[in-house]
């Protein structure tokens, strides 16, 4: 039997991947040919989608992105042996895009089916819960503060200092949360862990629950991810029934039982704080701090509060030791970070990379520059919130520290491409409409702030009073940062302010009068 691979990520099912299944299982059986087609996770090449790997003795060859129209001439060209094809990428491992990766949370990336808990042991999966369920609690906090591992949802605070917070704390009852509302424009590499190997986040979360010595853990989960909903439910029905999950986790004394929540569309529920009001079945608005969630979380319990991405970074670090880990990087951005590539960008996908590769690697050498073909004007990294970094910063490192420096942040790690054709101050005007949307209105900086600040955008660009108003915005935007409860006020004038930094010619009504 041949044996061949395509991905059941919802990016590649959404141009067709289903359907070119079904005609290649159409095509194999007219000619009488014994196939099997393996639904696995995605290698995460996004622009080869459908991305097609057939078996070989001298490994896996891949084939992209194939239509429906393609499969007749594939099989002509005697592709279930690797042969040649205008299609053919050569051997899936020495595409210079992968190849040129460092994945340690993506290493299962294209190679196991998703719900099979033999194929997740098999690559080296529960390991690291294997190690956990043998150690103290305080052992597993020393171990993920030693790989330096930070929040990988934006704000990058030390996941060590939060879990050891709430393993320090008495308490009858604590929780473990996980933020999967990932709502930032060109981010999506949550989706495809909880999608393409969601037993890597089960056994995050449950190393996080005996480190703090929790027993209860939630994901909350966007409901714009249907499929991610239905993975993740399942994944966990198949970890109970293999005993990684549940009551006496593989014959020890641990317990940890996880539940699915779904989200009901408002971006501010990926702020923590919001997220659990929504889990305690409030509207999602921002709570005041103090008290912390590592304190008083989730139903007034100390609670673990991480994204996917921090979660599935885990399982690596306590099977391979937080050093290991922390060997990669620079500064104090330790491990790696799978980058998203979205926007007007040539070769989408997932990158995953040690801190300190520089925006223009990512963009040129991985994602081959724009999809157009016109230069680079503008990157938003870190999602809606994110600044606009110009061309002039393209060498710039992915480290927290030197994103800051620069008013800028690393954030989700969503990369967002625009080429010279962007107007700016459209661009600027789309993050105050944003935020005024999307407010959940608690406080009044981000929630009149961001109204005012499209009336006084709209001032600009029309030339009335250009300089006032111009000092006006600095002013309203330094009152939102200062004064909102969290970061979506607080954030807003990040993309508004390095748009006009960066691009003041597109805040003048002569330049866009002569353009239109």
């Amino acid at each position: 039997m041949i044996r061949l691979f395509l991905t059941r990520d919802s990016a590649a099912v959404a141009v067709g991947a289903d359907d070119v299944a079904d005609a290649i299982h159409a095509e194999a059986a007219k000619r009488k040919t014994d196939i099997h087609i393996a639904r696995t996770s995605s290698r995460g090449l996004l622009w080869l989608e459908p991305f097609v790997e057939v078996e070989t003795p001298e490994g896996r060859v891949g084939y992209g992105p194939v239509s429906v129209a393609d499969v007749k001439g594939l099989f002509d060209a005697g592709f279930l042996a690797g042969k040649a094809h205008a299609l053919a990428q050569g051997k899936t491992e020495d595409i210079p895009y992968l190849k040129n990766q460092e994945r340690l949370t993506f290493a299962r990336a294209g190679l196991t089916e998703p719900l099979s808990v033999e194929q997740y042991v098999e690559q080296g999966g529960f390991a690291g819960l294997k190690k956990a369920l043998a150690m103290a609690g305080a052992d597993v906090v020393k171990e993920v503060t030693d790989s330096g591992l930070r929040g990988r949802g934006g704000a990058g605070f030390p996941a060590g200092i939060k879990w050891k917070t709430v393993h320090d704390v008495k308490a009858e009852q604590k929780y473990v949360c996980c933020n999967a509302d990932e709502g930032d424009s060109g981010t999506f590499a949550d989706r495809m862990v909880m999608e393409g190997d969601p037993l890597m986040l089960i056994e995050g979360m449950t190393i996080a629950g005996i480190a703090a010595g929790a027993t209860k853990g939630f994901i909350y989960i966007r409901s714009e991810y249907p499929a991610a909903i239905a993975t993740m439910k399942a994944a966990i029905a198949a970890a109970v029934a293999a005993k990684w999950l549940g009551q006496n986790i593989q014959g020890t004394d641990k317990s940890f039982t996880l539940e699915v929540r779904r989200g009901a569309g408002a971006y501010i529920c990926g702020e923590e704080t919001a997220m659990l009001e929504s889990l305690e079945g409030k509207r999602g608005m921002v709570r005041a701090k103090p008290p912390i969630p590592a304190l008083e979380g989730l139903f007034g319990k100390p609670t673990i509060i991480n994204n996917v991405l921090t979660f599935a970074a885990v399982p690596f670090i306590l099977a391979k030791g937080g050093k290991t880990y922390a060997d990669y990087g620079m500064g104090r951005s330790r491990g790696t970070l799978p980058f998203q590539l979205a926007g007007n960008i040539k070769r989408g996908g997932l990158v995953e990379k040690a801190f300190g590769v520089t925006l223009g690697q990512l963009i040129n050498d991985f994602g081959g520059g724009t999809f157009t073909g016109q230069p680079v004007r503008a990157v938003q990294v870190g999602g809606p919130l994110g600044s606009y970094v110009p061309m002039s910063q393209m060498d710039l490192p992915m480290d927290y520290e030197a994103f800051a420096a620069k008013g800028a942040m690393v954030g989700h790690g969503g990369i967002v491409v625009f080429d010279d054709s962007v107007d700016m101050a459209a661009q600027a005007r789309f993050a105050m409409e944003f935020c005024a949307i999307e407010s959940c209105g608690k406080c009044t900086p981000c929630r009149i702030g961001s109204t005012r600040g499209l009336e006084v955008i709209d001032r600009i660009v029309a030339d009335d009073n250009r300089a006032a108003n111009m000092a006006l915005l600095e002013d309203l935007c330094q009152t939102m940062t200062d004064g909102s409860l969290c970061a979506m006020g607080g954030l807003t004038p990040m993309p508004v302010m390095s748009a006009v930094k960066h691009f003041p010619e597109d805040f003048t009504r002569a330049k866009r009068l002569a353009a239109e």
